[in-house]
């Protein structure tokens, strides 16, 4: 199968190492909404038995950077999208199996005009993470941008 004929989750999987680590699965990618999950794994359990944080904050990021490629895709030939900062809090002790939900904070039209007025826009995604429950167990927003080629 050749890169244009596999998923984003897909594609992902095959090329981004963590997420073959992490056993990291993608549920929905579209740009309007990426959704990823995280196995439960003892071998990933902190000192409570719910997920490591760091796991939760690699499924947060991993969302994000799905729903960018989803998004913004048709852009890759002339930016690079990269993340710019990201912040997670931990709300809820998050036990057994997680997903994590990322939604665009700004319109895609928007951010590629600004890309098509010559600047490098910022845009944020926001991600919640939940327990099998649907209890919120985080909250991370990651700022990307789209950095112009050359």
């Amino acid at each position: 199968m050749s890169a244009d004929q596999m998923s984003i989750g897909e594609l992902l999987a095959a090329t981004v190492p963590m997420v073959r680590t992490l056993n990291l699965e993608y549920l929905e990618t579209t740009p309007e909404k990426a959704v990823l999950a995280l196995p439960d794994q003892s071998e990933y359990r902190n000192h409570v038995g719910g997920p490591h944080a760091g796991a939760m904050f690699t499924l947060g990021e991993s969302a994000s950077g799905a729903i960018v490629l989803a998004a913004f895709g048709d852009q890759l030939s002339r930016a690079v999208p990269l993340p710019v900062t990201a912040e997670i809090a931990f709300k809820k002790i998050a036990l057994g199996p997680v997903t994590a939900t990322a939604t665009l904070g700004r319109p895609a039209a928007e951010v590629v005009a600004e890309l098509d007025a010559g600047s490098r826009p910022e845009f944020p995604v926001s991600v919640a993470i939940r327990r099998e429950d649907g209890a919120v167990t985080g909250e991370m927003t990651v700022i990307w941008t789209l950095r112009p080629n050359g």
